[in-house]
């Protein structure tokens, strides 16, 4: 069925423009999205790599051992602390989201034996 009015040749093209103006908005928010889930990843990743480190040295392994199996977990920096009766590793990388690098933290502590 047709419309009884004519089109309206004064709005052709504003889906066009508000498309242009609302896209990089969505993208912008897309990719603080895509960053937040990045960062909960690497959360995790320096959890774990945290966790290598204070049961390794809980173990009876050198600090350079332990250390260094940080790193081949993905840490930039790994943090080792004793306080009672505990082995505390702290590991922390640098994960960039919309172009700025937020350093990420995890944190692990194990039993000395």
């Amino acid at each position: 069925m047709r419309s009884p009015f004519p089109p309206d040749t004064r709005e052709r093209g504003t889906v066009t423009a508000e498309l242009a103006v609302v896209l990089p908005a969505v993208l912008l928010v897309l990719a603080g999205c895509l960053g937040a889930l990045r960062l909960g990843v690497e959360q995790a990743r320096m959890d774990a790599a945290a966790a290598v480190v204070a049961r390794s040295i809980a173990r009876g392994d050198p600090a350079g051992t332990a250390v260094a199996r940080g790193a081949a977990a993905g840490a930039a920096a790994v943090r080792v602390d004793h306080r009672a009766g505990l082995v505390c590793a702290r590991a922390q990388v640098p994960s960039p989201v919309l172009g700025l690098p937020l350093p990420v933290t995890g944190a692990s502590c194990a039993l000395e034996p």
